[in-house]
């Protein structure tokens, strides 16, 4: 795909957007530290669930919705069926946005079961499904329909977890970003999605936002993904989708000007697998410290996955560096 640009008109405006933001002011990056702050109590104390069609969640995606207009984008909240539920008290534990009724054991308890070989035994599980509605909410600025950059992060937190790297941060890092592109006049439109279900069977936002836009996916230039970044531990990992050789080039660049964040290994696990399976190039945002400890980490889907694991420097370096990309290309 070419983009009518050469490599030295790339560098030429990321070398003047890179000077701009080198001469920022530095009330300005407070400002940043200070919202994402605010935002991350919200999210994760504040509204105590976040899971998909619960109270909680549409009350976040009420406040995504009424952020961005205040920063002058033009917004969407698309509406979807959802599934919540609730446990009372049952020792066996059940996933209500599971189709089939379910219910699993722990391993202690499923010891105790075997010794009862031969026995009926009688299982009451008190959980019931709450039917509900579900937004995914939707940001533009810019008119050019065929050349968007879609900038996603899902709203929704797994049940009886605060879901701040899983994915309070990533909404965070769209709202300092829609902040900071509030003037955008680009030639590409821009479209901020926070997308809701992720960390669900069922994925009724994402699945609800290809139905949609199954049409429209060869518009896209790239899809930029947040999912599990701000981890206090280690850099904040990048990882490239099919990057066509000016986009690679010019975010290598942006990367190598921020000192906290590096090129990493690629990982399937989140919303930018939507877009890559659709032929889109993609760049996923997350703790390079939570991909390499991907398979037996025991903070996110857990009461562990709380504010105090969160670096807000982080969250505003990363917002800063999607800032100067997007106006970059």
């Amino acid at each position: 795909m070419c983009y009518g640009r050469s490599y030295e008109n790339e560098l030429r405006s990321y070398s003047e957007i890179k000077q701009k933001n080198l001469n920022s002011n530095p009330m300005a990056d407070n400002h940043l530290m200070i919202k994402c702050k605010e935002y991350l109590k919200l999210l994760c104390e504040d509204i105590t669930e976040r899971c998909v069609g619960s109270n909680g969640n549409r009350q976040a995606t009420r406040f995504m919705q009424k952020e961005l207009s205040l920063q002058e984008w033009e917004t969407e909240m698309v509406e979807f069926e959802a599934m919540d539920w609730e446990e009372n008290g049952a020792s066996l534990k059940s996933d209500g946005d599971f189709n089939i009724p379910s219910v699993y054991m722990t391993e202690e308890e499923g010891s105790k079961l075997i010794s009862g070989i031969g026995k009926i035994v009688f299982l009451d599980s008190r959980s019931r499904r709450i039917p509900g509605k579900g937004y995914n909410v939707i940001g533009k600025k810019g008119n050019n329909t065929s050349a968007k950059i879609v900038v996603t992060a899902h709203i929704d937190a797994k049940k009886g977890t605060p879901g701040a790297i899983d994915n309070a941060t990533g909404v965070i890092v769209l709202l300092l970003l829609s902040d900071l592109l509030k003037d955008y006049k680009g030639n590409k439109l821009i479209e901020i999605v926070t997308f809701n279900g992720e960390d669900y069977y069922a994925a009724p936002g994402q699945k609800n936002y290809i139905s949609v836009n199954k049409n429209k996916f060869d518009n896209i230039l790239l899809n930029i993904n947040i999912d599990g970044a701000g981890y206090k531990e280690g850099l904040t990992a990048f990882s490239f989708y099919n990057l066509p050789d000016e986009i690679l080039y010019v975010a290598k660049k942006v990367i190598n000007h921020f000192s906290g964040i590096t090129e990493d290994i690629q990982w399937p696990q989140g919303d930018h697998s939507i877009f890559v399976q659709a032929g889109v190039p993609a760049i996923a945002v997350s703790s390079k410290w939570l991909i390499d400890n991907i398979s037996y980490q025991d903070i996110t889907h857990t009461e562990k996955d709380n504010i105090g694991i969160v670096d807000c420097n982080k969250i505003v370096e990363i917002s800063q560096a999607l800032n100067t990309l997007i106006r970059s290309l």
